[in-house]
């Protein structure tokens, strides 16, 4: 092996760029490949378009916090941000509800939409409040979420048992007080849906996110490749190397743990001595030759079946097209979950974007639907399908798209600049970031069978040795919190195999940084 790497990270998720930039500090050489990445936009024409929405919900998490205090970096991040207001709006037929930052004019919300359950939203955020200040202070500690070994679930139960919904058979139901099919159900749980990787969500998975919802959401201005380009930089500031646009063909191992990657297109192997993923364990284990984990390590891992899709839609309008009310984050329910959905009728959260799209005086909306997998509305037809539900919303807007198209359908980029429909072969936009064929979506899983209090999907330790978990699929009732707390945890136990870099690590914080 001509090349070798300290630790070799598969992706370029947050989270595994996280633990990549951690790492890279606490001075291990760390490779990261893409490993199919995609950046978040594409062009046509110099105009701007969308893979995927980004929120940064977990901006506000004291994960993130620890990770900026540890790169020194805690100020410059700072600025690189800003408070949205309204962090988000709900709207629905004979319904459009804000929830600004400040708690009175939220209350003036309230009492002028829902004024007959005043009481119990006041109750129910109070509740949030403490659960949450509750989370802030046992996700600040240095632990291993998800716990895998005996002293780890020891150390970290003895803070979690602790927390209020953790258990949820102590205590009633989240939203017990509200009437069973009051209309702020929804409103706490759609928000919710969109931030988490899992369906089945305990309480304690609701009020983190719905908390990191209506607790200050954080905007910046580049969006998901600002946070990309901030942790590279971090990477390569301590030495670190990243490919993204590279990918492994083949794990090494010997005798069952890790020694080298095939990089796709190489002939020799690199060496590393660990791997850290934001992918599945079985995907990873599928890239790893001639190696035969035990039926009883296999028969550990839970199973990730697919139950909702991401099918992202991403409109460029003129911006007289757009109401002025409509803010950054919207939700549009155009059905209300408990009177039954209608498939050609999705769920949509509906993103406006503050970067310049490529048009003069046009804005970028970025539509994201929720399809259930088995939904009866084939992909062919889900671009119209929430092209309606954001036109029963935004009345005229039609009169004003200039570029409409999907990644994921497959279909024809739609051009209406001209004032008709002229339609674009997907081979046109292969020269600026396009796919020719259709792109997979996200999916939200339902775990079989999920672990730690309903949280946890897959272990970090995954059967291959030296090799961890660090995406989605480790924390996935978290969301975005959930992979900062699984980055974490594998960067920890990467670090604490070697004593000496663990205690160079203790001794380079700073004061300053540390403050």
């Amino acid at each position: 092996m001509s090349k070798h790497y300290d630790v070799a990270i598969l992706g370029a998720g947050v989270g595994a760029l996280t633990a990549a930039a951690l790492l890279a500090r606490r001075s291990w050489r760390v490779l990261v490949l893409g490993q199919g990445w995609r950046p978040p936009t594409y062009q046509f024409d110099g105009i701007n378009l969308a893979r995927r929405p980004f929120t940064f919900l977990a901006g506000s998490s004291p994960a993130w916090t620890r990770v900026l205090v540890e790169l020194a970096q805690s100020q410059t991040f700072r600025r690189r941000t800003s408070a949205l207001d309204p962090m988000f709006q709900v709207l629905a037929p004979n319904l459009r509800l804000e929830v600004p930052p400040e708690v009175q004019l939220f209350g003036k919300e309230v009492d002028r939409v829902y004024p007959e359950v005043r009481r119990v939203v006041d109750e129910l955020y109070a509740e949030l409040a403490r659960t949450n200040a509750a989370a802030d202070a046992a996700f600040e500690r240095d632990l291993v979420w998800p716990p895998g070994s005996f002293w780890e679930r020891r150390e970290t139960e003895r803070i979690a048992v602790s927390l209020p919904r953790f258990d949820g058979e102590r205590t009633a139901p989240l939203l017990a007080e509200f009437p069973r099919d009051h209309e702020y159900r929804a409103i706490v749980d759609v928000p919710t849906r969109f931030a988490s990787h899992a369906v089945d969500l305990p309480d304690f998975a609701v009020a983190r996110l719905h908390g990191a919802w209506t607790r200050g959401v954080l905007r910046l201005g580049g969006g998901e490749q600002e946070i990309v380009d901030f942790l590279v930089e971090r990477l390569h500031a301590h030495g670190g190397e990243a490919r993204l646009g590279e990918r492994v063909a083949r794990v090494v191992h010997k005798r069952g743990r890790v020694t080298g990657v095939v990089v796709d297109g190489d002939d020799d192997p690199t060496g590393v001595g660990f791997i850290a993923t934001d992918h599945t364990t079985r995907s990873l284990l599928d890239l790893t030759s001639e190696f035969d984990p035990t039926r009883r390590a296999l028969g550990a891992l839970p199973h990730l079946l697919p139950a909702e899709w991401r099918f992202v839609v991403s409109l460029v309008v003129r911006n007289e097209g757009l109401p002025e009310p409509l803010g950054g984050e919207s939700f549009l329910l155009p059905s209300w979950p408990h009177r039954g959905q209608d498939p050609a009728k999705p769920l949509v959260h509906l993103q406006r974007s503050i970067e310049p799209c490529g048009v003069q005086g046009a804005t970028l909306l970025i539509a994201e639907a929720a399809l259930p997998e088995g939904a009866s509305l084939p992909i062919e037809r889900a671009r119209e399908a929430v092209l309606g539900v954001v036109e029963s919303f935004l009345p005229f807007i039609e009169r004003h798209y200039l570029v409409i198209d999907s990644p994921h359908d497959g279909r024809p980029l739609w051009d209406l600049r001209a004032g008709s429909r002229r339609e674009v072969a997907r081979a046109s936009l292969r020269a600026s970031g396009g796919s020719l064929d259709a792109e997979p979506m996200t999916a939200r899983w339902k775990v079989d069978a999920p672990s730690f209090h309903g949280l946890a999907a897959e272990p970090i330790r995954t059967p291959l040795a030296g090799a961890f978990v660090l995406g989605p699929s480790a924390l996935p009732a978290l969301g975005q919190e959930g992979e900062l707390l699984a980055a974490w945890s594998a960067a920890r136990l990467i670090t604490r195999s070697d004593h000496r870099k663990e205690r160079m690590r203790r001794e380079m914080w700073s004061k300053i940084e540390l403050g």
